[in-house]
């Protein structure tokens, strides 16, 4: 009979983890979560869409990249919190004069 390794339960627990660092999913994931704070925030303001939409832009793709690779729950729950904000950041970032407005043109 095989040996299996006790872990402990786990199941449903927001922050579960399989015990092992996870350096840069974790990177990723506290970076898309300043980047759609950021976003989210200054999407408010319509003179500040600059940075809203390339704030909300990059977060969704490092967010993306993050979900990709990302290993525990924890890391999913966050990425997944940072990439609505920087979504709905791009969005109205996009909206009020979007990623070049008024610098072209």
């Amino acid at each position: 009979m095989a040996q299996q390794a006790l872990r402990p339960n786990t199941a449903g627990s927001l922050f579960a983890t399989d015990g092992r660092p996870h350096p840069l999913q974790d990177a990723l994931m506290a970076v898309t979560l300043v980047l759609g704070v950021l976003a989210f925030i200054t999407s408010f303001f319509s003179g500040l869409h600059l940075i809203a939409s390339w704030a909300g832009l990059v977060g969704i793709v490092i967010g993306a990249y993050g979900q990709w690779i990302s290993v525990t729950t924890r890391e999913r729950f966050g990425l997944i919190l940072g990439l609505g904000a920087s979504g709905v950041g791009f969005m109205l970032g996009m909206a009020n004069g979007g990623l070049f407005g008024g610098l072209i043109g």
